[in-house]
């Protein structure tokens, strides 16, 4: 398989829901360009209409108005999907309104865990009823709230988020730390809106000056990070060519897949740098590459988590026999699935040495051809990785379904058909 040509991945799934959110919190109208238009996003973007936002519709190429007077109470529980994103984040909206609402999702979004958020908006004042335990549906009431200083116990953008939120809709202060640095989309944002945060002594630290106003805001996402992993990883394991995937988010918290190709032996090149609303963007010229096999430390992962998946697979690929070991990705277990078990899982149905132990994954290279079905267990980022490793000439990987790509990237195997069997990567504009 050879790769050429160009093309260009969907809006960044992370910016997108931060985006739309404070788009309606915000006084006047917001206008959005690349929003992501996957399933996730489009659940942040229903839970917003049933508190009364006015959004657009959220399709391909159409940018994104959304507009809302007051969040009114909802009449009906709020459905997030399967979108953890929307769920643990609106949690934190939520704390700060003067009425009930309900948070339930689908049968995987319900088993996924909520008291690393609520327990914080807890003791900022929020009172929140669980149906279930530790899982969707929650009520919560909203209101008066009051300041908190937090240290999450685990490195998550998510909790973050939700407390910056409940700071900004609650009106009071927050600081937070974290063991390591996550993902700073909202931070970003914060900072491109004006709205208080700045760091303090390795601290995240929100501050508001009166009484909160959102300026009304123009921005373009640029490309996902992690949908542009798959493509990256699509070419490195290619017999030649070279493709370059353009309009790419760079954020550091973001890129360490990046640096851990770079040790396996693989060069992506930046090219194009730029800013787009806060946020570092560039085109990213992708080549194939022999590879070898690293150790990804703990620190690492934030910067990393939702590309172990295809990095598993890349280190599949690695000189035969050389090991690659990701520390300290328990995390993955509560994903949409337990990705980590079904990492290892899968690598072994398709003739690969792979582990899980403990909270490790531990990966072993081959050059033999992987055959065998599948299980995504509806896992958009499990489908999409083992799609790439069906890329691999000779392979015969065999997938349990495809629709679960909608989530993050609905055209992500029109573009993997175009780029590998076409050489034809075309400009998306």
């Amino acid at each position: 398989m050879k790769v050429q040509g160009v093309v260009r991945p969907p809006g960044d799934k992370s910016i997108s829901h931060r985006a739309v959110m404070l788009a309606a919190l915000a006084r006047g109208t917001s206008e959005i360009t690349g929003l992501l238009t996957g399933d996730d996003v489009k659940s942040s973007a229903r839970v917003l209409r049933g508190l009364g936002a006015d959004i657009s519709t959220v399709r391909e190429g159409a940018t994104v108005k959304v507009h809302v007077s007051r969040f009114t109470s909802p009449v009906s529980r709020l459905h997030c999907g399967n979108s953890g994103t929307t769920a643990r984040l609106m949690l934190g909206i939520l704390a700060g309104q003067p009425f009930a609402a309900t948070l339930t999702g689908d049968a995987s979004l319900r088993r996924r865990p909520m008291r690393r958020v609520t327990e914080p908006l807890r003791a900022m004042g929020a009172d929140i009823e669980e149906k279930g335990g530790d899982a969707l549906p929650l009520t919560i009431r909203g209101g008066r709230l009051r300041a908190l200083t937090y240290t999450t116990p685990v490195a998550s953008a998510q909790i973050k988020s939700a407390l910056l939120l409940a700071g900004l809709t609650g009106n009071v202060g927050v600081t937070i730390r974290e063991p390591y640095r996550s993902r700073d989309h909202t931070e970003r944002l914060f900072v491109h809106l004006g709205l208080g945060l700045h760091e303090r002594a390795g601290a995240i630290v929100y501050e508001p000056s009166g009484r909160p106003v959102v300026p009304s805001f123009r921005l373009s996402i640029p490309g996902d990070a992690s949908s542009a992993a798959f493509l990256v990883a699509a070419a490195v394991l290619a017999e030649g060519g070279e493709l370059v995937i353009e309009n790419v988010g760079v954020n550091p918290t973001r890129t360490g897949f990046l640096v851990v190709l770079e040790r396996m032996g693989a060069h992506v090149e930046r090219v194009n740098l730029r800013d787009e609303g806060g946020e570092p963007v560039a085109d990213l010229v992708t080549r194939p590459a022999a590879l070898r096999g690293t150790e990804v430390s703990a620190a690492e992962v934030p910067t990393l988590v939702d590309e172990v998946p295809v990095l598993a697979v890349l280190a599949s690929r690695a000189s035969e026999g050389s090991e690659t070991v990701f520390r300290e990705v328990g995390e993955l277990r509560l994903k949409e699935s337990n990705r980590l078990e079904l990492i290892a899982a899968n690598l072994r149905a398709v003739g690969v040495e792979a582990e899980a132990r403990c909270n490790d994954l531990f990966v072993c290279g081959t050059t033999r051809r992987p055959t065998g079905r599948i299980d995504t267990a509806r896992d958009h980022r499990l489908a999409m990785a083992f799609a790439v490793l069906g890329t691999v000439p000779g392979a015969e990987v065999r997938l349990s379904e495809r629709a679960s790509v909608a989530i993050s990237y609905p055209q992500f195997f029109r573009d993997l058909k175009r780029i590998r069997e076409t050489g034809q990567g075309k400009r998306e504009t």
